[in-house]
């Protein structure tokens, strides 16, 4: 079923164009952003059921204006055209000089080409169908049976997150709207033993609605085994090995290792290296990284950002060369590039910053089967808790759930847990030997602009065979 544009973004609709005209007649050129996003949290444990809101629940505008070299923003929880246009026209002067002092002034104004278009994605249960009694039933009963399955499970959380994306652009030549839904959904299981305690989980997402229960019951096993497992994990000898990174440890490397390094923002403030680094070799010859709204579905997938731009392909690293960065339109006007449709808030009521969409290693041509068997002694790394990178020296720190050992070939049945992968970025990618057919993306996280202003994006690749540095 299509999602349609919310009742309440369309009755704003005429006003938004009304006040865009408005402001056509003063300045050399003004948009607006209607958001209109809303969804439920579903979450069972042991102890019980809780019913929310989503966590990205929103709604408002924001009017951004360029004029005599300055760009400034507004945003409004409602429309009232008189007082917008008031409020603009009093901050505009006031706040011009202080914008001209600290020299944030600009030679020329968004390009604004005439493009009309809508977007609006299918689901297979319409959000405003869903049923939350039902569903809570269903995670219910789910947490209950795996709790009796396995006595070495103490608890076991389900959560659903189920969110509806509504959006209209209006400028001078633009008129953009777009509805989507994307959701996900976490597994998480706690085994105990006389020893110790240990956590997993696992993670499905997409756009779609809240039919990804169907799967939850699966990932639900695969967490309380999975959690199981690390009871009798052992600590790793640090040092440097020939290394195996499952599909969601590789998006992990893929969206700390070059994906918040090439975020063009950093480039105009000098605080990443990758500035330096365009044309040069970053990576192996078998290496290709993309980011775009249009690269691959998943969370993160959309027509247009939140500047009105629309989403494209980026192809990052091209044959081991660093090609292009991501660009929201503030920065493409300072580096005289195009943007590329990542200017992302994290709510109307928040600056746009250049933000990753969906990134990603392209697949290769091997399997893992091919990886393994020359492999003397080395170790395959599963699953992600967390990571980061700085962007300005290219260190990494990537925190794996597991790695599984391998001998000779093949898997031991040894596990190590926790294990932190760390090194310099260009050492790590351009010592990345095989990558596998396939490619998976998994949207369950969200990422932070340093340690705030969180949207949602999706990470994956395929598997890589590698040397890094563990302890």
């Amino acid at each position: 079923m299509k999602l349609q544009l919310s009742n309440y973004l369309r009755d704003s609709k005429k006003e938004m164009k009304s006040i865009i005209e408005k402001l056509k007649e003063k300045y050399e050129y003004a948009s607006i952003l209607g958001t209109d996003v809303k969804g439920r949290s579903y979450r069972a444990t042991v102890t019980g059921l809780n019913l929310g809101p989503s966590p990205d629940e929103e709604r408002g505008f924001v009017i951004r204006i360029f004029d005599k070299g300055i760009f400034q923003e507004f945003s409004f929880n409602k429309l009232n055209e008189a007082e917008v246009l008031k409020t603009i026209d009093e901050e505009l002067v006031k706040n011009r000089e202080k914008y001209i002092v600290e020299k944030m002034t600009y030679k020329s104004k968004p390009l604004d080409e005439p493009i009309k278009e809508s977007f609006f994605s299918e689901v297979k249960n319409l959000p405003e169908n869903d049923n939350p009694e039902a569903i809570l039933k269903d995670m219910d009963s789910i947490v209950k049976k795996y709790i009796k399955d396995y006595d070495k499970i103490i608890n076991i959380i389900l959560n659903l997150f189920v969110t509806e994306v509504n959006k209209v652009f209006i400028s001078f030549n633009r008129d953009l709207e777009q509805s989507y839904a994307y959701t996900t959904a976490y597994a998480v299981a706690v085994a105990k033993d006389e020893k110790s305690v240990k956590t997993e989980f696992s993670a499905i997402s997409g756009l779609a609605g809240s039919e990804i229960i169907e799967s939850l019951d699966n990932k639900c096993k695969v967490s309380c085994e999975k959690a199981i497992e690390l009871l009798g994990a052992e600590k790793i000898i640090p040092g440097d090995y020939d290394i195996i990174c499952d599909p969601d440890f590789t998006g992990l490397i893929a969206h700390e290792a070059f994906g918040h390094g090439a975020e063009m923002d950093m480039f105009v403030k000098d605080r990443a290296k990758g500035k330096e680094y365009m044309g040069k070799r970053v990576g192996s010859d078998i290496l290709n990284m993309r980011d775009g709204a249009k690269s691959y579905t998943e969370v993160s997938s959309y027509l247009f950002d939140d500047e009105g731009n629309l989403g494209s392909d980026t192809h990052i690293i091209v044959n081991g060369f660093l090609e292009n960065g991501m660009a929201d339109e503030i920065s493409s006007l300072n580096l005289g590039v195009k943007p590329t449709g990542n200017g992302k808030r994290e709510s109307y009521k928040r600056k746009a910053y250049t933000r990753m969409t969906n990134t990603f290693f392209d697949e290769g041509d091997s399997s893992l089967e091919e990886m393994m068997a020359d492999m003397d002694y080395g170790f395959l790394i599963e699953g992600f808790t967390s990571g980061m990178e700085d962007p300005k020296n290219w260190g990494i720190q990537c925190v794996a759930s597991k790695a599984r050992e391998i001998k000779d070939g093949k898997l031991t049945g040894k596990i190590f847990s926790p294990v932190y992968l760390t090194g310099y970025v260009p050492d790590l990618l351009t010592s990345i030997s095989k990558i596998s057919k396939g490619l998976k993306l998994s949207g369950s996280g969200y990422c932070g602009k340093g340690w705030k202003e969180w949207v949602k994006t999706s990470t994956g690749g395929s598997y890589i065979k590698a040397k890094g540095r563990l302890s």
